[in-house]
């Protein structure tokens, strides 16, 4: 189970990376970047910081750290953290929809709105179990507090603070929190409070742990059975190491019947190794199921996400469950009985 947030807030501007997955728009622009950093760069740096000081022995700390995230929330308030809008709601400024199955279990909409579009992607944590009219009434939504944008970045000389004489400046794709807001995240271990070199360029961030109390919304989802609905919070990947599907193929998941709720699958990339190793880092690059995705099944799963057996996910070193892969949350669909 989850104890901990770590709450990370970053000094200044952050590194935004575009990725190495080729689309249209990264031949054109930097419309492909990707931030927050997400679980894994977090996993990172509790390695590295267990180094200077021990916060679990090393194999501890490799068999019981799980991390999931990023999400974001206002600083003053980082338990009400905001999470991907589950698909079947639908929420704009001045109306909102949902998705539901009808008795021939078939999606269907409100044929009024079907010209709707979501203008919002992300909603309070604690407006999980509300349904999308009333988290727009109560606006419980809202937009990610941050932008990108480029800036000339310098390359020093290796030994006096001057730019090079040649080729000395390079475009950098950069991210700008606005004031107030901060990156949350979940985790089974806290992290010393503190300053840290966090994210692709090692910007500079202020991280601090806080203890997730049992009757907090978050503590009180993930103790909560899911029965025949669930949404994604983070991206999942199912499958085996070599190819993605868009749920487990184990025997023991309730595969016949399944409806979802889905969009295209997005870049899921992380690093195994240490650059002291041989090998040096491996990057490792897949497609995943994105944030949001709903999935509704025939009969009950009767599981947690802490349930779902490590075999559902993955192992490349460790199983991807330890990075928060595929965390989920029970979700009310309309029709599911």
């Amino acid at each position: 189970m989850f104890k901990y947030l770590v709450i990370v807030s970053p000094l200044g501007l952050m590194y935004g990376s575009a990725g190495a997955f080729l689309s249209p728009e990264n031949l054109v622009g930097r419309s492909g970047s990707k931030f927050p950093p997400d679980a894994s760069t977090l996993a990172g740096l509790f390695f590295a910081a267990n180094k200077q000081c021990e916060i679990a022995p090393h194999e501890t700390l490799k068999r019981e750290l799980f991390v999931s995230g990023a999400f974001w929330a206002k600083q003053d308030d980082p338990e009400a953290f905001y999470v991907p809008i589950p698909r079947h709601r639908i929420i704009g400024d001045k109306q909102d929809d949902e998705w539901k199955l009808n008795a021939q279990r078939k999606w269907e909409r409100n044929l009024e709105k079907k010209s709707l579009e979501t203008e919002y992607r992300w909603q309070r944590l604690d407006a999980w179990r509300r349904n999308a009219s009333k988290i727009r009434q109560n606006k419980e939504m809202g937009i990610a507090p941050w932008k990108f944008a480029s800036f000339l970045h310098p390359q020093m000389k290796q030994n006096e603070r001057q730019v090079l004489a040649e080729d000395g400046l390079f475009l950098e794709n950069a991210v700008q929190m606005d004031d107030g807001y901060c990156l949350v995240y979940l985790s089974t271990y806290p992290l010393p409070d503190g300053w840290y070199r966090f994210g692709g360029e090692g910007h500079m961030v202020e991280i601090c742990s806080q203890k997730i109390s049992p009757d907090s919304t978050i503590a009180q989802l993930l103790t909560t059975k899911i029965q025949k609905a669930c949404a994604l919070i983070t991206p999942g990947v199912w499958g085996s190491n070599q190819l993605s599907y868009r749920y487990p193929k184990q025997a023991d998941f309730p595969k016949t019947g399944i409806k979802m709720l889905t969009d295209k699958p997005v870049p899921y990339r992380y690093r195994i190794g240490h650059q002291s190793t041989e090998r040096g880092r491996l990057g490792r690059g897949r497609y995943a199921v994105p944030s949001g995705t709903v999935y509704v099944f025939k009969q009950a799963l009767e599981k947690t996400w802490w349930e779902f057996p490590e075999a559902w996910f993955p192992k490349e070193g460790f199983p991807l469950k330890h990075l928060g892969c595929g965390l989920c949350l029970p979700v009310e669909i309309d029709g599911v009985a």
